[in-house]
């Protein structure tokens, strides 16, 4: 008999038209433990889903567009599909919430949450826009998908970067990975990103590294570098295209001091956002970087998963905790475009 994870295979090969892009070794990566901690997690997530489509919860983060975008993500990465799969009505109830909140100017947003860096939040919805544009081609998004990547090729600042409003003023590495990603995931579906953008991107990233391999988090001061961001500097370069290099080999290597050891991986603040940019870095290293990696980030976050299947997160909110260990623990599954390999 068929389990789930070949029923989630068959389907999604079905509704991409192609064969499953899983890894070989994903079974042995996701052992039944890992996929039953995964199971619940997704339940859970999609069971928190509010009637408009939106996740988040807490005094800044209910009805927010970052935690929205992540949680859709985190649906798709199961194999479920727009209005396909288990989840799939949740994910077109997502993308619904996203394409209300749009601006005439494609900016994705929500005038309440500005004191978040609404940057944050309309990279992480261009990335998922443009990953259900792959898989459901609805005219619908594609409009608001391309409304949102000309806003973030007009707002991307001299030095080469994003900042948290949209407009072309400061940079910062954080805000700029956000939209880097969105660019590629949004080339991946077939619009036009301009080279010149993603040069410049590379440029500046490359400037925002330190001699020790990390990165800092702004061009302007001359700041240490720290886990979270240098993760997300090494993912900058490979969404801009950069897989191979001394800045590549540097960062790497500067991110493997931080590999997950029980409590030690709670090196300090911004837990899941460092975990989701490392571990899709050490993904596109693969080989003995991500054997490495992915075990000791799935074990840390197979014990710290609550009794109802969540993850907590003290900066954010709890369903954005959950999306982000769910991505990071369905990576293996290769099944978005703008994480494989």
């Amino acid at each position: 008999m068929p389990t789930r994870r070949d029923m989630l295979l068959a389907l999604f090969a079905t509704s991409l038209g192609r064969a499953s892009l899983a890894q070989p070794n994903a079974k042995n990566l996701v052992t039944p433990q890992t996929q039953l901690a995964i199971d619940r997690g997704l339940a859970w997530l999609a069971a928190k889903q509010r009637d408009d489509g939106s996740f988040g919860s807490g005094g800044g983060f209910g009805r927010n567009v970052a935690v929205t975008a992540l949680g859709g993500i985190a649906l798709l990465s199961s194999g479920s599909t727009p209005g396909r799969g288990p989840f799939g009505a949740n994910v077109n109830r997502a993308v619904d919430f996203v394409l209300s909140v749009a601006k005439p100017d494609g900016f994705l947003h929500i005038k309440e949450q500005e004191s978040y860096g609404p940057m944050y939040g309309h990279g992480f919805a261009t990335l998922f826009l443009a990953e259900v544009y792959g898989m459901s081609r609805r005219a619908d998004v594609r409009d608001h998908l391309d409304r949102a990547v000309r806003l973030i090729v007009r707002t991307q600042n001299s030095e080469g970067g994003w900042r948290y409003q949209p407009v072309p003023k400061e940079a910062d590495i954080s805000a700029t990975v956000c939209q880097i990603m969105a660019l590629r995931a949004a080339r991946n579906a077939g619009l036009h990103v301009p080279k010149e953008t993603v040069d410049r991107c590379i440029e500046y990233v490359k400037k925002c590294q330190n001699s020790d391999g990390g990165f800092r988090y702004q061009l302007v001061r001359r700041g240490d570098s720290a886990f979270p961001r240098s993760a997300a500097g090494v993912v900058a370069l490979h969404s801009a295209g950069q897989y191979e290099g001394k800045e590549i080999d540097r960062g790497l290597s500067y991110l493997r001091r931080f590999a997950p050891q029980g409590q030690m991986a709670r090196y300090e603040g911004h837990f899941f956002y460092g975990h989701y940019y490392a571990a899709q870095a050490m993904w596109r290293a693969g080989g003995e970087a991500w054997d490495e990696w992915y075990p000791a980030i799935r074990d840390t976050l197979l014990r710290d998963q609550l009794p109802e299947g969540a993850w907590t997160d003290s900066t954010v909110c709890i369903e954005y905790g959950t999306a982000m260990g769910l991505i990071i623990l369905q990576m293996p599954n290769n099944y978005l475009p703008i994480f494989q390999r």
